[in-house]
């Protein structure tokens, strides 16, 4: 095993999956900021994608020294599958990985059957057409169909296996990729991303960073509610998704959420808590100035990708709500759809028309100077599910806008006692809070100051980058130490 090498500027490689450089917004900004606030960093970026033919829409800056990506949806690799003996080692170890995400009692050979299957993958062997094979298909016909296991009672079928067997070969073709071996990883979120970071780590002894925004195996979970699968297909899918959480926080030299809520669930994910820092994301109070004036109609903006994690169904019905009391309220929703969310697009069309406000919301599209977005509104909105420490919350606060907010992730965190949350998916909570501050004018500029004063004294992007900028340092002098001592005085106030 090779350790990171040392000499010479700092490396980093960046591990990413459907950010940073693909798309704009939300975990994209993270990375650009942390990028640049570290002109005399070597950073790589390795891009979990969908086809590997996704274009950049970040300019790099030229301590970016190389960009990579690992498709999870592009041409079949080639290769082929091991026979004979090769075969029945390999299907021998797939069976006890394929128990370890059905039956917790064999959760133990989780780590160890991954690690072969990289290992497989990364020396000349092809994962794809090894799980492609029929006897690959019948190991997992005939196991999940076995007494002792939940899925037995479903009656797991042929069409079943085929439709498992190619969601898991998707995931795991990372796996494939040659890892970094020297520098820091640095997995930007939980889930595929760290599959890399754990190979380099497992093989090179590069020690492994994994910063959570969202809770990926979270956001798994709500997004497999409405998966178009039966049970035993979502049973091992998302048995995957738990195990490599589990190994993701286990296997990482250090963690770095960015509030208390996810915190509590790598603790519960089985972290050491010692290898644990929470680091609040920061912008640049320079480029969100005071807002100034509200807009002379009373406004409700919103900006972020429009997509179903983002919950714009109950904001929609939530200014519908808001509407029948004050006729005059507008709507504008700001932000691109990606690629993939039109029918999601279609279906906020059609609801806007159902509740009979199409004159009164306007989706603005993507906007370059986002700022621009939070000035538009009397009040900013956030309606999501499932968010981190959301850039669009502290961007608005740093403008001096009231806010209110969904109580996920770390909102309340940031927002403190500078603005109104209400629990997620309810509509008459979010408009009863709206309405409240749309009647109080004064109410409105003392939170929005309020607000943008708890950003000046908490969330900075130059302590955010200091941060990270003195762990990168301390992985790479002692991966095995807690780097407390080098960052406390930055993390005052932060940490938990």
């Amino acid at each position: 095993m090779n350790g990171p090498v040392k000499n010479g500027p700092v490396e980093v490689t960046l591990l990413t999956e459907g950010t940073y450089p693909y798309v704009h917004g939300g975990v994209s900004v993270w990375c650009d900021q942390l990028v640049r606030g570290m002109p005399d960093v070597r950073f790589h970026v390795l891009g979990i994608t969908g086809s590997g033919r996704e274009p950049h829409v970040w300019k790099l800056p030229p301590q970016v020294a190389s960009v990579s990506s690992a498709p999870l949806w592009g041409p079949t690799p080639q290769g082929s599958a091991p026979r004979g003996r090769g075969l029945r080692r390999f299907l021998a170890g797939y069976e006890r990985f394929l128990l370890a995400l059905l039956d917790v009692d064999f959760e133990q050979y989780f780590a160890d059957e991954l690690y072969e299957l990289a290992e497989f993958a990364l020396t000349g062997g092809s994962l794809t057409a090894a799980l492609r094979t029929e006897g690959a298909l019948r190991s997992l016909q005939s196991l999940w169909s076995r007494p002792f296991l939940a899925t037995h009672a479903a009656r797991p079928t042929v069409q079943d296996a085929l439709q498992a067997t190619d969601l898991l070969e998707h995931a795991l073709r990372p796996l494939a990729v040659q890892p970094p071996s020297r520098g820091v990883a640095h997995a930007v979120t939980g889930g595929l991303a760290v599959l890399p970071g754990l190979t380099a780590r497992r093989f090179h002894g590069v020690p492994l960073l994994l910063s959570e925004h969202g809770i990926y195996l979270r956001e798994r979970y709500l997004s497999y509610r409405t998966a178009p699968y039966r049970w035993p297909v979502k049973a091992l899918i998302l048995g995957f998704f738990r195990m490599l959480a589990t190994e993701g926080y286990r296997g990482a030299d250090l963690i770095t959420p960015c509030n208390r809520y996810n915190r509590r669930w790598e603790e519960r994910g089985g972290c050491d808590p010692e290898r644990i820092r929470t680091i609040y994301n920061g912008v640049d109070p320079g480029l969100f100035p005071y807002a100034g004036p509200e807009p002379e109609t009373p406004t409700l903006s919103w900006a972020g990708r429009v997509d179903p994690i983002k919950d714009l169904e109950t904001l929609i019905r939530a200014y519908a709500l808001v509407r029948a009391e004050i006729p005059e309220v507008r709507l504008r929703l700001f932000g691109g759809v990606p690629a993939g969310g039109e029918a999601y697009r279609e279906r906020l069309d059609r609801l806007v028309s159902e509740l009979g406000v199409g004159d009164g919301v306007v989706f603005e599209g993507r906007i370059d100077t986002v700022r621009h977005a939070y000035a538009a509104g009397s009040v900013v909105m956030l309606s999501s599910i499932s968010e981190g420490f959301p850039f669009s919350l502290i961007e608005a606060m740093a403008c001096g806008r009231a806010t209110v907010s969904t109580d996920v992730g770390g909102v309340r965190e940031a927002v403190g006692d500078t603005g109104l949350v209400v629990p997620p998916r309810e509509p008459e909570a979010m408009a009863r809070a709206t309405l409240g501050l749309l009647r109080q004018p004064q109410l409105r500029q003392e939170l929005g100051e309020a607000a943008r004063n708890r950003v000046l004294e908490q969330f900075t992007l130059e302590r955010t980058v200091t941060t990270f900028r003195n762990l990168y340092q301390a992985l790479l002098d002692d991966p095995r130490a807690t780097p407390s001592s080098a960052t406390e005085p930055v993390l005052a106030g932060c940490r938990v």
